[in-house]
C-alpha cells in the first residue's frame, strides 16, 4: 500500500500538531490497554453452561453406544437432537396459568397417572414436562405451586416466568416412580401417534423404539394396520423387524434381517453385534448377521461423513461471516484491523438487548426478536465502526503497524467497555422456538435447525454483497477507489467519505456475524477473540478485498479443518491447518485471487 502516503498528504498534511496528536492517542490507548488487561486478567469471564453448544457437535455425529435405559425412558431422538437450551430463563415455554404442566405438578400420584394416559393438555406441553423432567428443572412449592429450576439455581414462577428470590421453604423436585416414567413415555406415544401429523408420529415410533424391552407388539401391529403414511409405515416396519429379531426363532430372525439390513440406525447394529457375540449361532443366521452388520455399518458410515460435511459448512458460513467485513475494510483500506472481533462481539450484544427488550415490552412477540436483532446489530457496528474509522485510523492510513497497535488498543477498551456494562461472564441469548429443534435425516443424521439458518443467512448476506458492490453507484466507488485510489479522486469520488462508508459496512457485516453466532453460542467479552484469527487466515489466503477468494478460503478452512479434526484431533488439526496455510502463503502471497489494477501493489 506504498501510494497511501503520497495520496493523503494533500488531504492532511503531517505537521507536528497531527503528529503530537497521533503520539498522544497512542499512548493513552496504550495506557488504557495495560490497565484493562490487568483488571480482565483479575476478573476472568465466567462461561455459561452451553447445553446449545454440545447437542449441536453431537447431532451429526452417529452414535454406536448401546442404547441406555434411564435416559431413554424420558426422550425421544428429536429431543436428544434440539438446540434448545438448558433453561436459563422460562421464555421457551409458552404457557398459559392452570395449563396441563401445572395442573400435573399439583396432582397425586394417581391423577398424575391419569394425565398421563390420557394427557388433557397439547402434545408440545407434553414434550416440554418430559423435556423439563429430563433436565431437573421443574419443582413444586408450597401449596403444589409450580416453579422453575435452571442450572444457574435461579428460580422463576410458573406459568408467570418471572424470577422470584423468594425461595418456598419446602420446594421439592418433580421427581417421577419407574410406574410414572412409563406412564410418561408411553403418554407421550399416545398422543404422537394420535396427531394427524406424520412427523409427530414418526416420533413416537422413535419413542417406543427406544423403549423396546417394555413394547407391546399389539400396539405396534395396530398402528401399522391403520397408517397411511408410506414414512410412518418403514418406520413401523423396522420397529416390527427388531421385535421379531428379539423373538429367538430363527426364521424370524433372518426374515426380520433382510428388512433391518436396510437400516442405518446404531440402535439395530448394537443388536445384530450383541446377536453375532452370542455362542452356538445357526450358520445361516450369522451369515445373515454378517450381511446386515457390512450393510447397516455402511449406511452409518455414509450418514456420518455426510454429517461432518454439514458440519464443516456450518464452520465455513459462520467463518465467512466474521471474514466478510475484514475483507472489505482490509482490501480497500489496508488497515490490520484487530478491533474487527471486538465489532462481531458489539453485534451479539445487540441482539442480547434487543431479545430483553421483546422480553420485557413485547412478551407476546418474544419469538420474533430475531428478526428484529438483525437490522440493530447491524447499525451498531456500522456506526461503532465509522467512529472508530474517523477518529482512530483515519490520521493513520498508509501506516500499517500503528493502525495494529491503535485497533488492539481500541479491542482491549470495546472489551472493558462491555465488562463493565454487562459484567465478565455471558449472557444467555436464547434460541427462538422457529429455530429450535433438528431435521431428522435418518437415525444417524441429525441437521441442527439453526446450523442450516445460518447457512442460509450466510448465502443471503453474501449475495447481497455481491449486488451491493457490483450492481450499485457505492459499490463502483468502492471498486474505483480500492483499484486506483487516485484516480478516482481525479475524476470526483470522495475518497475519505468511501473509506469511512467501506470502514462501516464491513463493521456492520461484523455486527450480522455476531448476530448469528449469538444463536450457536456463548455471548460474552471474548467472543470476538475466538474468530478474529481465523477472519485473518481466510481474508489472506482467499486474497485481500477478494468476496470470492473469502468464500472459498473459508470452505476450504472450515471442511478441511473438520475432517482433520475427525482423524487427529482439535489441537493438532489446527497446528496441522495453520502450517498448510503458511506453506500455502509461501507459495502464493497474494492469496487465491489478486487484486487487479493499475496502482495496486
Amino acid at each position: 500500500m506504498s501510494h497511501y502516503p503520497s495520496y493523503y498528504k494533500s488531504d492532511a498534511p503531517a505537521n507536528d500538531s497531527n503528529k503530537t496528536f497521533v503520539i498522544a492517542l497512542l499512548s493513552l490507548l496504550l495506557l488504557i490497554a495495560i490497565t484493562s488487561a490487568a483488571h480482565a486478567h483479575e476478573t476472568p469471564a465466567v462461561h455459561s453452561h452451553d447445553h446449545n453448544e454440545a447437542v449441536s457437535t453431537n447431532t451429526v455425529a452417529a452414535t454406536s453406544n448401546a442404547v441406555r435405559e434411564e435416559t431413554l425412558l424420558a426422550q425421544d431422538d428429536t429431543l436428544l437432537a434440539q438446540n434448545k437450551q438448558s433453561l436459563t430463563t422460562p421464555a421457551n415455554l409458552a404457557v398459559s396459568k392452570g395449563d396441563a404442566i401445572e395442573q400435573f405438578v399439583a396432582a397425586d400420584f394417581t391423577k398424575r397417572q391419569t394425565m398421563l394416559n390420557q394427557w388433557p393438555g397439547s402434545v408440545e406441553s407434553l414434550d416440554a414436562l418430559v423435556e423439563l423432567i429430563k433436565n431437573d428443572e421443574l419443582y413444586q412449592g408450597n401449596g403444589g405451586q409450580t416453579y422453575l429450576l435452571n442450572s444457574e439455581d435461579e428460580l422463576f414462577t410458573y406459568p408467570a416466568k418471572q424470577l422470584t428470590t423468594e425461595w418456598p421453604s419446602d420446594l421439592a423436585q418433580v421427581t417421577l416412580t419407574n410406574t410414572l416414567h412409563s406412564a410418561l413415555v408411553f403418554g407421550q406415544t399416545k398422543v404422537k401417534l394420535e396427531s394427524n401429523d406424520p412427523t409427530q408420529r414418526v416420533q413416537a415410533v422413535a419413542i417406543l423404539a427406544d423403549n423396546i424391552e417394555q413394547l407391546d407388539p399389539v400396539l405396534i401391529s395396530t398402528a401399522a394396520a391403520n397408517e397411511q403414511d408410506d414414512d410412518v409405515k418403514t418406520a413401523l416396519s423396522i420397529l416390527q423387524a427388531r421385535i421379531d429379531f428379539r423373538d429367538g426363532d430363527v426364521t424370524k430372525q433372518i426374515a426380520a434381517l433382510t428388512v433391518l439390513a436396510d437400516s442405518d440406525s446404531p440402535q439395530v447394529l448394537v443388536d445384530v453385534k450383541k446377536a453375532l457375540a452370542a455362542d452356538n449361532i445357526d450358520p445361516v443366521l450369522k451369515s445373515a448377521l454378517l450381511d446386515a452388520e457390512d450393510s447397516i455399518e455402511q449406511r452409518i458410515t455414509i450418514s456420518t461423513w455426510i454429517g461432518h460435511l454439514f458440519t464443516g459448512l456450518s464452520t465455513a458460513s459462520i467463518l465467512l461471516l466474521a471474514a466478510l467485513g475484514l475483507a472489505i475494510t482490509f482490501g480497500l483500506l489496508g488497515v490490520i484491523n484487530m478491533a474487527h472481533g471486538e465489532l462481531i462481539m458489539i453485534g451479539a450484544y445487540a441482539t442480547y438487548m434487543v431479545q430483553n427488550l421483546f422480553q420485557a415490552y413485547f412478551p407476546s412477540m418474544t419469538g420474533w426478536y430475531l428478526v428484529a436483532a438483525i437490522p440493530v446489530a447491524f447499525l451498531v457496528s456500522a456506526i461503532i465502526g465509522m467512529i472508530i474509522e474517523r477518529i482512530i485510523i483515519r490520521p493513520l492510513y498508509g501506516r500499517e503497524l500503528e493502525t495494529l497497535l491503535a485497533t488492539f488498543g481500541v479491542s482491549l477498551i470495546l472489551m472493558q467497555l462491555v465488562r463493565m456494562i454487562f459484567g465478565a461472564q455471558n449472557v444467555e441469548v436464547s434460541n427462538v422456538d422457529w429455530l429450535s429443534g433438528a431435521y431428522q435425516v435418518s437415525s444417524s443424521l441429525v441437521l441442527p435447525f439453526n446450523r442450516i439458518a445460518i447457512i442460509g443467512f450466510t448465502i443471503i448476506i453474501l449475495m447481497l454483497l455481491v449486488y451491493l458492490l457490483n450492481k450499485t453507484r457505492f459499490g463502483l466507488f468502492v471498486r474505483a477507489v480500492t483499484q486506483n485510489r487516485q484516480m478516482a479522486r481525479a475524476v470526483g469520488i470522495s475518497s475519505a467519505r468511501i473509506d469511512m462508508l467501506a470502514f462501516g459496512l464491513g463493521s456492520g457485516l461484523a455486527g450480522l456475524a455476531g448476530c448469528a453466532l449469538a444463536q450457536v453460542g456463548n455471548v460474552g467479552p471474548d467472543l470476538g477473540q475466538t474468530y478474529i484469527i481465523d477472519a485473518f487466515l481466510v481474508v489472506v489466503v482467499g486474497g485481500v478485498g477478494q468476496v470470492w477468494g473469502a468464500v472459498l478460503a473459508s470452505l476450504g478452512l472450515g471442511v478441511s479443518g473438520t475432517v482433520l479434526e475427525i482423524g487427529i484431533g482439535a489441537v493438532m488439526a489446527k497446528i496441522v491447518l495453520l502450517v498448510l496455510v503458511i506453506l500455502f502463503i509461501q507459495k502464493r502471497p497474494q492469496g487465491l485471487f489478486a487484486l487487479k489494477g493499475r496502482f495496486v501493489d
